[in-house]
């Protein structure tokens, strides 16, 4: 080893010690006589220090050292005389004897520092150098915790880690796929995989009925703050298993990773159907962190010749507690917020019970006190209380009024990042239909198995079919999903034929699996974790990005090494994907 010790480890037990330490330079101080160097490690920074009067031309070596020279020291560890309380090593300095510059660097394009000057695209560009910050460190280190953690405790209850195949073949549901030109077949093409759900549902027939894996995955699909083109997932499948199995075997590890990484106990986590979360959050991954719950109006908001009401299938709004004293400007600042095409909501309506114990309202012209007070009373409202409410397409009012209900969430500061609400979203409905293409689509994914008691109505009524299908909820974001599978050929058939897949694209797209479930395919369930997104929920960002060494940018590109770029024409004639002139 090129370094007895790291930059992180010496304290004033080590005093008269002679050591190695090989870093970085982070900053540099010339004190006239003493020159001080920080030098920094992926493990912290210990101070360097340079006599003038004791070795004169050391010190005006260390003098023309630039930030980022990579150096290697040899000296003696002694007690600072000042000393820094906000570092480990805060209490000892070295005494350098002799100084290697390892390598030099180029004045760095933007600071590594806690808080850097550079910005988003030029810190992606230079992500090398951005990964040397310590905020950037911790949540790599973070991500690596949590999946030597998560290994562990699978591990313990025999799983097995099993690899599946990332050269697949093209499905047309869900997201668009990735493709890949074969060279060796002519005009056929690889997938990479969304996921390895086929895999692993072959791997249940195959009898590893514990198996996981934490794998890469892909999705062409548009990007933003919780999605890139490549992620990553906690995998998860069990044989001979119900959905209370499966629920109470991830909650477990969920629980495990909320103890050993965060420190926190986190209690027995509710379950809420699909149907409750749409009625009173308007969203199938409600924030539970505060309460705001939806209040139908329908029965007194209508038949007072508002239009807006009248007209609406759904009248529904939300009591912020405490808000009434809110300002004319606070009040266009949320209608404007709704009014955002992200929303495209035409407008609010708003109540507000004074704290001197009047009423006011938007919609004054069309409700007398008394009706605004009968609006009030569904809420429980009292004086200094904000009624907010939307009105539409049920569908659509939920989502704008759910949209509105964590913005004033944000802005009442109910949505501590340091406090976690887990929740099981248990009973959806097993296909949605779309309009555009007149057809049902499978709510999650054509392999999920409907409730047994809704499987007559898959025919009849198939919207009415609920799944056995649950996802995990944790402040409004949806961590994981998963379902029980079907694994009965005649059922898998049937829901392909829902889906509007002919016989023979069934069996072109889905043979393999169909085939498998005639040798003794066993009751199966499983799950899978948005492994990015549970790292940033862990460490309170909004993004993960900042939980993956090399991410994409918002246009899916790596502006680090150009990526995607062209090939050349060789390699487009080799593939067959032009003709050679």
């Amino acid at each position: 080893m090129l370094r007895t010790h790291t930059c992180g480890e010496l304290n004033i037990t080590h005093v008269g010690q002679s050591v190695i330490l090989c870093g970085w330079l982070q900053k540099s101080r010339d004190l006239g006589g003493m020159t001080f160097i920080d030098l920094r490690d992926r493990y912290g920074i210990t101070q360097l220090a340079f006599n003038m009067d004791t070795n004169a031309e050391l010190c005006e070596k260390a003098r023309k050292l630039g930030r980022e020279y990579v150096l290697s020291i040899t000296g003696n560890v002694a007690e600072r005389s000042n000393k820094n309380a906000k570092i480990p090593t805060g209490d000892i300095e070295i005494i350098v004897e002799n100084i290697d510059v390892l390598n030099k660097s180029k004045t760095p394009p933007f600071t590594i520092e806690d808080q850097s000057d550079g910005g988003d695209e030029l810190r992606m560009k230079y992500r090398y150098l951005d990964l040397r910050r310590n905020p950037v460190r911790k949540n790599i280190e973070l991500r690596h915790k949590m999946s030597i953690e998560t290994r562990n405790y699978l591990n313990g209850l025999n799983f097995v880690e099993i690899e599946t195949p990332f050269l697949i073949k093209s499905t047309p549901e869900g997201a668009r796929d990735f493709v890949v030109p074969s060279r060796m077949n002519e005009g056929e093409f690889y997938a990479l995989p969304q996921s390895p759900q086929t895999f692993k549902q072959l791997l249940m027939v195959s009898g590893y009925d514990r198996y996981f894996q934490i794998v890469r995955c892909f999705r062409d699909e548009d990007l933003r703050a919780d999605r890139q083109p490549e992620f990553t997932q906690i995998d998860c499948e069990m044989s001979f298993v119900t959905q209370d199995d499966v629920l109470n075997t991830f909650e477990g590890l969920t629980k495990h990773l909320f103890k050993v990484v965060r420190n926190v106990d986190v209690p027995a986590f509710p379950r809420m159907t699909y149907a409750h979360a749409m009625k009173f959050y308007g969203s199938d991954k409600p924030d539970t962190r505060f309460e705001m719950k939806f209040v139908e109006l329908n029965d007194v908001a209508k038949g007072k010749d508002f239009k807006v009401f009248d007209d609406a299938e759904l009248v529904v709004g939300i009591c912020a507690n405490g808000c009434s004293e809110y300002t004319r400007k606070q009040l266009d600042e949320l209608t404007d917020f709704v009014k955002r095409p992200q929303i495209g909501a035409n407008g609010l309506v708003y109540v507000k019970f004074n704290l001197d114990g009047t009423v006011k309202s938007s919609v004054d012209k069309f409700f007398n006190e008394e009706s605004l007070k009968k609006i009030g009373e569904k809420f429980d409202a009292k004086a200094g209380d904000l009624i907010l409410i939307m009105a539409g397409a049920t569908e659509k009012a939920q989502r704008q009024l759910s949209e509105l209900r964590l913005e004033m969430g944000e802005r009442l500061g109910l949505r501590d990042p340091n406090v976690f609400s887990p929740l099981w979203v248990v009973d959806f409905p097993l296909l949605e239909w779309d309009e555009e293409s007149q057809r049902f689509f499978a709510k999650h994914h054509p392999f999920t198995s409907p409730k047994t008691e809704d499987i007559d109505l898959l025919e009849t009524n198939p919207g009415a079919v609920c799944a056995n299908a649950y996802d995990l909820v944790i402040n409004g974001v949806e961590v994981s999903g998963g379902s029980i599978r079907i694994f009965n050929r005649d059922l898998q058939n049937r829901m392909f034929k829902i889906l509007g897949f002919s016989e023979e694209e069934a069996k072109k797209q889905f043979g393999f699996l169909l085939d498998a479930f005639e040798y003794g395919a066993p009751p199966h369930g499983g799950i899978a974790f948005g492994f990015d997104r549970l790292c940033s929920l862990f460490g309170g960002s909004e993004s993960i990005r900042d939980y993956i060494a090399f991410p994409k940018n918002n246009a899916g590109r790596d502006v680090m090494i150009d990526a995607p770029s062209t090939i050349s024409s060789a390699q487009l004639e080799e593939l067959r994907l032009v003709t050679k002139i």
